[in-house]
């Protein structure tokens, strides 16, 4: 898919004009998909293999064992099958997405007992795969450095100085689910309009997807080329910008709307594993849109990350 750029994180980080390059284009791919693909992340391949694998352990679990670990969307645990449809977020209602995902998030609590409730609650971890904890906690440590490089890198692709989507994110509230795709097999033929993940863009400021490629698998839409499958690189992050740094940015840059397809009839049993690091704000963070000539639209209003995020999670929350 040509409208999503690839970019290479080391060659930002190395400083000059390479770094140069790469924000230039940068701004000019997410203008166009708010969607890049990112090598040279340094993230070891090791260690997503085996959140992957632990996670697929987790998934084989009878269904009452993982009831256990069951939370609503927003919740740290087990969300099951038919709690979310994603596309009600942009107002379509759809049946539920055909999915199932293991859910946790930032425990960097405040002391404020209705801010921790909701944006830091302790992370439940199933006592039957013992190493999934130390396994994704050090995964979300690297997705934090490579979202705080990329938030760098887009201050510079906006021609900002200094860092200050940094000054904002110095306690962020962040979200990772890892998202499993079962089969035909366990979930049945798809209801018309069922998607794995119904079509929708996404809250916070970054998103890093590690995704597995399928039939059934991500799709991309932007304005040039509508509906296309998201190109894949086995050695690259999948990144977009949700709909708070869409907003930051002056809509500059769109919020990268995708989908994930149905199980195909030419691939039945296909069953994938996606690992979805969300990434967000400071959660009292004042939002202050960028005015043009970087910004596109003048005048909108600043914003608190909390507030933003949490009408969008209600909105995608199956009742």
């Amino acid at each position: 898919m040509s409208d999503i750029a690839t970019v290479d994180l080391s060659r930002w980080r190395s400083g000059g004009s390479s770094a140069d390059a790469v924000a230039a284009d940068v701004d000019a791919g997410l203008q166009r998909a708010g969607f890049i693909l990112v090598t040279g992340h340094g993230v070891d391949p090791s260690l997503t293999s085996g959140v992957r694998e632990a996670a697929r352990e987790f998934f084989a679990l009878a269904e009452e064992v993982k009831a256990a670990y069951a939370v609503r969307v927003g919740g740290h645990g087990w969300l099951a099958p038919g709690a979310e449809a994603n596309a009600y977020s942009e107002g379509t209602e759809t049946p539920p997405d055909l999915k199932e995902s293991f859910s946790l998030g930032a425990e960097t609590a405040t002391g404020d007992v209705d801010v921790d409730r909701v944006w830091f609650a302790p992370n439940v971890w199933p006592a039957e795969v013992p190493r999934l904890q130390s396994l994704v906690t050090r995964y979300t440590a690297a997705m934090r450095a490579v979202s705080d490089d990329l938030l760098a890198l887009f201050c510079h692709a906006l021609q900002l100085p200094g860092n200050v989507f940094r000054d904002l994110a110095s306690m962020p509230t962040w979200t990772m689910n890892i998202n499993h795709y079962p089969p035909v097999s366990v979930v049945g033929e798809p209801q018309p309009g069922q998607f794995r993940i119904g079509p929708h863009t996404d809250f916070g400021t970054v998103t890093i997807l590690d995704r597995e490629p399928g039939a059934g698998g991500l799709q991309v839409y932007s304005d040039t080329g509508g509906w296309q499958d998201a190109p894949y690189d086995p050695a690259a992050l999948t990144v977009n910008i949700g709909d708070l740094l869409e907003y930051w940015s002056g809509r500059r840059w769109p919020s990268g709307r995708h989908r994930v397809l149905p199980p195909q009839p030419d691939a039945p049993e296909e069953d994938l594993v996606s690992l979805i690091y969300f990434y967000e704000a400071n959660h009292d963070a004042l939002i202050t849109p960028l005015e043009p000539p970087i910004g596109r639209i003048a005048g909108l209003q600043p914003v608190t990350s909390a507030d933003f995020i949490k009408e969008r999670l209600d909105a995608i929350t199956v009742a």
